[in-house]
């Protein structure tokens, strides 16, 4: 029986408002850090030298990220999603708040810089598990038939969060001095998050827990009355679902490394290497993160209807090509060029992350599926998205070009295309079924067909 549509649109805005809230908090960081951190919190006499301390800082959280999927995915599949939102929700809003009041080295020296990655690893622990919960409560309140567009709104928390962070932060640089912003201005923003987490956990503790999180409760309860015992999700996800983690990193390799060179590593590109303002790289990002707001879930519907590897190709394979053109164009040094090339690398984005969601979600049983889908996103944050600032700013470093930036993000884009290319079509995949291999999804094989137990 299909859930009704004023239901699954409540499911959905909640974790789109609480997503966004969380990546803003989480993006808020690595603008700070290519902006103003390296003089505030890491002084030296390079400015490259500083902003790589800065993001060397900025991929300590996403260190921590796996730890936190480990966490929350094992609570999220013993006691629930919902629940885990919250909790996530809070430790993010507090830690990023904290940011705000933090004394810079100027006032207590290398306490300063110490006191930032503490919170920032709180950062990363939360973030890690937010995501696997967010896209899981929407997936699993839905249906097989619109799963892709439902599940990519939460997605959509990423740029919606990038945008709003970009955007307070444009506001600022444009009504104030570089110096009233490097002296009390770049706090606003962090202090502005204890505002927005007051309404999204307002919103978030509203929305009903997961049908088939509690199915698959009931009958593990029934299970243990009877005298049997079960794994813990994470070590059963690593002895039966490895394959699925492993896809699901290199699912998320190629478009996890694209997202931080188009909307971090730009920042630092256009301000140190282009020496321009800081509202050209700024208001880039923040029209290119508009349009892929609304980009994501449109991918995401057409991913129910062509399937997600297709989808996920299109934006791997684009993306591989438009690499090389993305730098050419922001070499202009014309601000509409640049908001192009960010914009265009940004809707090939969309088209890998649009589907991601239900394409993870449906790699994995119900009873790990928060622990398996956490596991392969925030893995692969690690070795993809933790290091793409870093090693962009040291080639860039390195060689005083953006050729070899363009070869790694072409490489990263190759990485996934081959994953996706091997991987299995999940589109149609009943979330009761106990198999996350369906035999219908064969590597190039039709997609597996809507069950008569799954709501459309």
């Amino acid at each position: 029986m299909a859930r009704p549509r004023s239901s699954i649109v409540r499911i959905v805005g909640a974790s789109l408002i609480g997503t966004t809230v969380e990546w803003y908090d989480f993006f808020l960081y690595g603008s700070a850090a290519a902006l103003v951190f390296n003089d505030l919190f890491f002084p030296t006499a390079d400015p490259l030298t500083g902003t790589l301390i800065a993001f060397i800082t900025y991929a300590i959280g996403f260190l921590a990220r796996p730890l936190g999927g480990v966490v929350f995915g094992h609570f999220g599949d013993r006691v629930g999603r919902k629940k885990l939102l919250v909790v996530s929700l809070l430790m993010m809003g507090g830690a990023t708040f904290a940011m705000g009041l933090l004394p810079t080295y100027d006032a207590v020296g290398v306490a300063a810089p110490v006191l930032l990655t503490v919170l920032r690893l709180v950062q990363g622990f939360a973030l890690g598990g937010e995501w696997g919960g967010a896209v899981l409560i929407v997936s699993e309140h839905g249906g097989a038939r619109h799963r892709g567009f439902w599940a990519s709104w939460p997605q959509s928390g990423a740029p919606g969060g990038n945008l709003l962070a970009t955007g307070v932060l444009a506001l600022l640089a444009a009504v104030q001095s570089d110096a009233a912003f490097e002296a009390w201005g770049w706090r606003v923003p962090f202090l502005l998050s204890g505002v927005l987490v007051v309404v999204g956990l307002w919103i978030r503790v509203s929305v009903t827990e997961s049908p088939l999180f509690l199915e698959a409760r009931a009958k593990a309860e029934a299970a243990a009355a009877r005298g049997a015992t079960e794994e813990a999700p994470v070590v059963e996800v690593f002895r039966k679902s490895w394959r699925q983690v492993l896809t699901a990193v290199g699912t998320r390799f190629g478009e996890n490394i694209s997202y931080y060179v188009l909307t971090s590593f730009v920042l630092v590109y256009v301000t140190t290497h282009l020496d321009l303002p800081k509202s050209t790289a700024l208001n880039a990002v923040l029209i290119g993160s508009a349009v892929h707001f609304a980009a994501i879930p449109a991918w995401g519907a057409l991913s129910d209807r062509l399937g997600r590897r297709p989808v996920t190709l299109i934006g791997s394979v684009g993306m591989a090509l438009w690499a090389y053109a993305f730098f050419a164009l922001v070499d202009t040094e014309s601000f509409a060029v640049i908001t192009v090339a960010v914009t265009v690398g940004l809707l090939l984005h969309g088209a890998m992350y649009g589907p991601q969601a239900a394409f993870i979600s449906e790699m994995f049983d119900t009873k790990v599926r928060y622990s398996g889908a956490s596991m392969g996103s925030q893995l692969a944050s690690i070795v993809a998205g933790a290091l793409a600032p870093i090693i962009a700013v040291e080639l860039l470093k390195e060689y005083d070009s953006s050729v070899p930036v363009s070869l790694y993000l072409c490489l990263a884009a190759v990485v996934t295309t081959v994953t996706v290319a091997l991987a299995r079509e999940t589109r149609g995949r009943d979330l009761r079924d106990t198999d996350p291999e369906p035999e219908a999804g064969l590597v190039g094989g039709a997609p597996a067909p809507v069950r008569s137990g799954e709501p459309s």
